[in-house]
């Protein structure tokens, strides 16, 4: 690989017939550092993290959900089977034990996913076992599913949507806007339907507290998950650690791209010790 090209840039795998999505990794040490992105986003969103994970000269992996970005859409959704697409890359790529890092929808993927197979670590930001939809998301989604998101072809209303979205504006935050712009397709919409009125610890028996250490971030300025959801979901696992960024909004991955990384960074350290999560 060329040293100039973009690291998000990525492939297409082929996982299975009917399910070819865009990837991106890059070998390196593990554990590997495996970036899970929300809903109506794609691999983008994680550029700082990846680029750093990368310098850093971890194993990383990071992708775009099916009917998002540039992967295949599907007929139906389900948030079984994004864990089976991450199971099928997981293995393609021998990755092992990773650290699952995973924004809003993804959160949910990472969960259960981590349910079944042995993570190092979880990183979750701003996102959680219940309540992911706030009174006001799912008639927007439908909103939007019927027709309204294309509105979003019109500069203005895209520019309105974008000041909701972060009230910061450095460069990171406008490349995050710029690389994942509101769809206006309907897949990615009719991908959210499955988070709606989940709790994870309700399906299949999940243990009410899990022995994983985890990072939970939010952000003080997030509308959609607050400090108090992410100390609850910090509670429900013996191994934790809560991260408040006040003045963060829901896009804290690229708002406070460093602190963000240094944050993964010093919880991969800790959860690699002999001692931690035994």
């Amino acid at each position: 690989m060329l040293e100039s090209q973009d690291l998000l840039a990525g492939e297409s795998v082929q996982l299975r017939p009917g399910a070819l999505l865009q990837v991106c990794h890059r070998a390196g040490q593990a554990p590997a550092a495996v970036f899970l992105h929300g809903g109506l986003g794609n691999r983008y969103n994680w550029r700082s993290q990846y680029e750093f994970a990368v310098a850093q000269g971890w194993e990383a992996l990071t992708y775009d959900l099916a009917g998002h970005g540039q992967s295949q859409p599907y007929q139906r959704y389900s948030i079984g089977r994004h864990r089976r697409d991450l199971s099928r890359l997981l293995h393609r790529f021998n990755i092992q034990s990773p650290v699952l890092c995973c924004h809003s929808y993804g959160v949910p993927i990472g969960l259960e996913w981590a349910q079944r197979h042995p993570v190092t670590a979880l990183v979750l930001i701003c996102g959680g076992t219940h309540d992911l939809d706030p009174w006001w998301e799912v008639p927007l989604i439908k909103f939007l599913t019927w027709g309204g998101r294309y509105l979003y072809r019109i500069p203005v209303a895209r520019s309105w949507t974008e000041q909701l979205s972060s009230s910061h504006r450095h460069p990171t935050v406008q490349r995050f806007l710029a690389e994942a712009p509101v769809p206006t397709e309907i897949h990615p919409y009719r991908a959210l339907e499955p988070f709606w009125n989940y709790n994870f610890f309700q399906r299949r028996k999940a243990d009410r507290y899990l022995n994983i250490p985890t990072l939970v971030i939010t952000g003080g300025q997030d509308p959609s998950f607050t400090y108090e959801m992410g100390q609850a979901l910090a509670d429900h696992f013996h191994h934790s650690q809560h991260l408040h960024l006040p003045e963060a909004g829901h896009l804290v991955i690229a708002e406070f791209p460093e602190q963000v990384n240094q944050a993964i960074a010093n919880w991969m350290s800790q959860a690699t010790q002999p001692s931690v999560g035994s």
